[in-house]
């Protein structure tokens, strides 16, 4: 059995009010790396195990309904992009939960895999609707809570990826004549992908509301666009549903059984030479980018801020689209900027295959996005005693 053990030790990075910039140059809610749209933060260029990573978050919503941490140790990596809907209690809830869970089970089992992974979303998925059970009485909009889930792990030159709803995991990989190629690791599961709606209309034969056009979007039950998802417990359970005070979740008739569901769809593969750097971001990027252009991006500019410029690139899309310029967008407030945008997070993992069989100090520390501190992750991994 390997004796791995990822121990992140407490680092704190508190915000300079003078300037808004965090003790080791990174930002939040001020400018990042020279930009001074108030709702980016970033950091651009860390540490892990097998490279260097970049981090960026933007916020479009009232209030963040993405959330994401980063989690570096001795032996591994992991990332998490988890893009809440209706609220961000359950985006909060996974990042919260996720990980503690996948360090609980890899310890029990003695290794990392697909299984791990699967079983951790699904105590994830257990432990919230626990949570909505509890809360429901006083706060019954709690059952219409959900998010997307997409975790990624690095582990002894594997890497381990599962995904619940349509944030996305693309690898850059370098093809003949230096050419980056960018090669999906994920899957959408929203219903404007017509396999979705297949796979749905061949899970649910009798139901002919499972999809429902609406404002030319299909959606589930007329309601949502995702397939999958943690929480969202009044679409998975009847005794979720919510009462006719609520019209905008009502069914058109009783649940029978769970219309969406939480099981990942997961990947696994050997990290190869030509692997040379993995995106992960919330479909607030993919709205507006496409797989090769997110890749051609990092494959031909610098690795600092690399994350920041691909959330930039994003936002000048999305202006242009409104005949604006992102400098006339980013005058505009939080809540505002949803009708424009919306919340974006960006993780972009560099591989440098020199260092995934070689043992190198790395900062082990962990790291949530659009937040002011950096902490433990308490990671002790694949270890029969303590470290």
């Amino acid at each position: 059995m390997a004796s791995a053990c990822w121990q992140p030790v407490r680092r704190y990075a508190r915000m300079n009010k003078d300037n808004n910039n965090n003790s080791d140059g990174s930002s939040r809610g001020g400018s990042c790396g020279g930009d001074d749209d108030a709702l980016l933060w970033c950091r651009d260029l860390e540490k892990h195990s097998y490279g260097e990573f970049s981090f960026a978050v933007v916020q479009a919503n009232e209030v963040l309904e993405d959330q994401s941490q980063v989690e570096t140790g001795r032996d591994a990596t992991f990332v998490g992009v988890y893009d809440g809907h209706g609220g961000p209690d359950a985006s909060r809830f996974i990042c919260d939960n996720l990980f503690r869970h996948l360090i609980r089970l890899a310890q029990q089992k003695g290794t990392i895999s697909e299984e791990v992974l699967r079983s951790a979303f699904s105590a994830t998925e257990d432990g919230f609707l626990s949570l909505v059970r509890r809360s429901c009485g006083i706060k019954p909009l709690i059952a219409a809570i959900g998010s997307c889930c997409l975790a990624g792990i690095i582990w002894k030159g594997t890497l381990y990826v599962a995904n619940v709803g349509d944030s996305r995991a693309v690898i850059g990989c370098e093809g003949r004549s230096n050419k980056i190629v960018a090669e999906p690791l994920t899957r959408d599961h929203n219903a404007s992908m017509e396999e979705v709606r297949k796979e749905l209309q061949s899970l649910h034969p009798d139901d002919s509301h499972i999809l429902v056009m609406k404002h030319g979007v299909w959606r589930i039950k007329g309601i949502i666009q995702v397939s999958r998802s943690i929480g969202d417990a009044y679409l998975k359970r009847p005794e979720f549903s919510l009462d006719p005070s609520f019209p905008r979740f009502q069914l058109p008739e009783p649940l029978r059984r769970p219309v969406l569901t939480s099981e990942p769809s997961i990947c696994s593969r050997v990290l190869r030479p030509n692997d040379k750097f993995l995106i992960f971001a919330s479909d607030g990027l993919w709205e507006h980018i496409t797989n090769q252009q997110a890749v051609d991006i990092v494959f031909n500019n610098p690795r600092a801020g690399i994350a920041r410029r691909l959330v930039v690139s994003a936002l000048n899309e999305a202006a242009r689209k409104r005949q604006m310029r992102y400098d006339d967008l980013k005058k505009f407030e939080k809540g505002v900027r949803r009708f424009f945008h919306d919340d974006i997070t960006v993780v972009v993992i560099f591989i440098d295959h020199e260092l995934l069989h070689r043992k190198t100090s790395v900062p082990e520390i962990s790291i949530r996005g659009f937040t002011d501190t950096i902490g433990p992750s308490n990671f002790n991994i694949l270890q029969g005693q303590p470290c």
